[in-house]
């Protein structure tokens, strides 16, 4: 065999190892996940095993395989509005895949074999970066544990299946008048991803850490409890949010309840739609929120605490707010803030970005919802929007990591509220394009959405962004 096979093969192995790790970084480097799990798995046939058979049929012309390879994969991955981030795990993955692709060719050269081998080095690769990131970990985590020991800061832990995001920026823009409040960046809410922020982000002088706890499978959010150790913990609604993975509420259930796990719990506050046992650790909240009112102005309701109750105003968008916000009051009342004090903090909050955020250009009404990905949420964002006066359109992917019969529900709800009908993605389509009676668009690449919006709607338009998907989707 030829320097320019080798040289060729090595090529090919590379552009197949950046097809693995761009999915394994998108599920959160998961194999299982990727096979299993993966939300367009004929991207599959299409960048790996047709590559690989071409491979095998086409080995003395490697170089012009890489070429046609390499240029579709670019097309492809240009479209991609969630691209490869070249972490240091990544950068690892690459070094370690080369190294494995040139000694492995070069004793097949050696023996005269005249086919390289392919997936020999990738699974090498995988085999060995497991075992490297694993010892990382291991010493990522003693940091970590180190680090949050010498701070020793309040640790609020939030999870639920939808809202823990906005709870925990409501609970920090209630507390940081008062302390010096960090909380976990974005939807930062796994193990690693936690441990990451502790040792690179946290300041030393934190008074307050509020942590969002998410997971995939049993035992993600203990792992967390274990880590963290916080006073306090608040549970959101659960739902059937990610049920392709623990296929079953019950489960799901479980798993969130894994927050009261810390040896550390001093009160945790729980959304009353679950059943457990009275315990005097435990606050529940959710029957004693009275009279919501909402409108595209804010949302007001009233708060039944101790045989009084306290009404609240808040000028953000959704009804389902007033939960997530009661939630992030009832632990910064326990925290040591006065109700008073509480209350004024309350009428000042600030949209969560891409959650209800209302936005007004070129005449248009925008309500930015991108980041509301449940059933509920999304049903409680069209019936604010339903009253108003001018012509509604809507630009969703329906629910990802759901049940058909819930994006059936919410296509019976966009016909009684929209007049047009955008939808993205090709995950739902065929159920929503079904069910949906009103006038559709359907939209393959998300790049072309600007000019469809720009042809289609005009001032005066409610234009509403529910929910959103990476393309890969």
């Amino acid at each position: 065999m030829s320097w320019i096979h080798l040289f060729g093969h090595i090529l090919f192995v590379l552009l197949l190892g950046y097809y693995l790790i761009t999915n394994l970084q998108w599920y959160n480097y998961k194999l299982s996940r990727i096979l299993l799990h993966h939300h367009a798995p004929y991207q599959h046939i299409l960048f790996f095993l047709l590559p690989l058979f071409g491979y095998l049929a086409l080995r003395e012309w490697v170089l012009a395989l890489d070429l046609v390879y390499g240029a579709v994969f670019y097309f492809w991955q240009r479209k991609l509005d969630k691209k490869l981030v070249f972490t240091s795990r990544v950068k690892r993955f690459f070094v370690l895949l080369f190294l494995f692709t040139l000694v492995l060719d070069m004793l097949f050269m050696i023996k005269g074999i005249k086919l390289y081998s392919t997936l020999l080095p990738l699974a090498v690769t995988l085999l060995v970066s497991n075992i490297i990131e694993k010892y990382l970990f291991m010493i990522f985590y003693k940091e970590a544990k180190k680090k949050l020991k010498k701070i020793d800061p309040i640790i609020v832990a939030i999870t639920a299946s939808y809202g823990k995001t906005s709870i925990k920026n409501f609970l920090t823009q209630i507390l940081q008048d008062n302390y010096r409040v960090y909380k976990t960046p974005r939807s930062v809410n796994t193990l690693a991803g936690i441990m990451k922020d502790i040792n690179e982000s946290l300041p030393e002088d934190t008074q307050i850490y509020i942590v969002e706890a998410g997971a995939r499978e049993r035992g993600d959010i203990a792992s967390i409890a274990k880590l963290i150790e916080h006073q306090y913990a608040i549970i959101g609604k659960i739902g059937e949010q990610h049920i392709e993975y623990f296929q079953s509420l019950e489960n799901i259930i479980l798993t969130k309840l894994e927050i009261l796990l810390s040896k550390r719990l001093k009160k945790a506050f729980i959304w009353d739609g679950l059943e457990i046992k009275d315990d005097e650790k435990f606050v529940k909240y959710g029957k004693n929120i009275k009279n919501i009112q909402a409108d595209l102005e804010g949302v007001s309701w009233g708060v039944e605490l101790d045989g009084k109750e306290y009404h609240f105003f808040a000028p953000v968008l959704g009804d389902f707010n007033a939960l997530n916000i009661t939630a992030a009051i009832l632990a910064a009342r326990e925290i040591g803030l006065d109700m008073e004090i509480i209350q004024k903090r309350v009428r000042h909050l600030k949209p969560v970005e891409h959650r209800l955020q209302k936005i007004e250009a070129g005449g248009k009404l925008i309500i930015d919802d991108s980041f509301n990905g449940n059933l509920e949420g999304m049903v409680s964002s069209y019936e604010l929007v339903k009253g108003y006066p001018g012509r509604k359109v809507i630009v969703t992917p329906g629910i990802v990591e759901s049940t058909p019969q819930a994006n059936e529900k919410l296509a019976r709800k966009i016909n009684e509220v929209f007049d047009l009908v955008i939808i993205t993605g090709k995950l739902n389509r065929e159920i929503l394009d079904k069910a949906i009676t009103k006038k559709k668009i359907l939209l393959d690449d998300k790049q072309m959405l600007q000019n469809v919006l720009a042809e289609s709607t005009k001032a005066g338009d409610l234009i509403l962004f529910s929910n959103d998907t990476p393309a890969f989707m």
